[in-house]
């Protein structure tokens, strides 16, 4: 059973429809800038997965249920077919959409990530900053980042684990459903795909060249389960190439 998946449209109305799927805590807002200037060539979709943003909160959590997820998201819009590009989790997400139902994929884009495990990210962490923030004495998003400290090195990373805290009648909540994620983080690392899992269809790999998400050892691995793929590294980018280059981004993902 699918959840009804909050989604914001980018624009592009009456262009072909793309699908932008975002990764681990983040939501159909890290994609406002660059989805709108996909908008001038597509119709441009940011979803929410289960469990982020402003989707539904439920406790399953793997990539099979949010592929079904947006199969449903798919058939209530009557969308037959789209572009399909995801960033980290939401790549690997569309990884498996693509080997498992080709028929709705008319293009795939994958986002700084390959088919494999990821047991060295060990996002522990930050989950265990956000489970240990006391959410009654909180009173601004900066405390929260200051509270962070103590788990998180990174400014970056404490910047954007605070964008998930809301404020509601004054009190703040997160927005992200920390203890399901917490408890599905083993499975969130691990490969979505099966050895057996191919998608013959034009595939495009968007990776970063500063990131260790991706590297070049994987190239052989990405082309088993995608014969089809070309893959494009900018190289003075991170985890984030449709934020950190976010022109040249657009530009590969347009000339692909």
């Amino acid at each position: 059973m699918s959840l009804a998946l909050h989604h914001t449209d980018l624009g592009g109305a009456g262009k072909p429809p793309m699908i932008v799927l975002h990764g681990l805590l983040g939501s159909s807002r890290n994609w406002l800038s660059t989805g709108r200037d996909l908008a001038k060539h597509f119709h441009v979709f940011a979803l929410d997965a289960r469990n982020h943003g402003k989707s539904p909160h439920a406790p399953e959590m793997s990539y099979e249920v949010m592929m079904t997820d947006i199969i449903g998201w798919m058939d209530a819009q009557g969308l037959a077919k789209a572009v399909i590009t995801g960033h980290s989790m939401g790549g690997k997400t569309a990884m498996l959409l693509a080997c498992r139902h080709p028929e709705r994929v008319e293009r795939l884009v994958v986002v700084d990530i390959a088919p494999k495990d990821y047991f060295w990210v060990a996002h522990r962490g930050e989950f265990l900053a956000m489970t240990e923030l006391d959410l009654g004495s909180l009173n601004s998003r900066a405390e929260a980042e200051m509270r962070f400290e103590a788990r998180v090195d990174n400014l970056g990373m404490r910047k954007f684990l605070a964008t998930n805290l809301v404020q509601e009648d004054g009190r703040w909540r997160w927005q992200v459903n920390v203890p399901v994620l917490t408890e599905a983080l083993p499975a969130m690392e691990k490969n979505s795909l099966q050895p057996g899992d191919r998608f013959t269809g034009a595939t495009l790999f968007i990776l970063g060249g500063r990131s260790r998400y991706a590297e070049e050892r994987d190239h052989g691995l990405i082309r088993q389960h995608f014969p089809a793929a070309k893959i494009e590294v900018i190289a003075d980018s991170g985890h984030n190439p449709h934020m950190d280059k976010r022109e040249e981004f657009v530009r590969l993902v347009l000339g692909a």
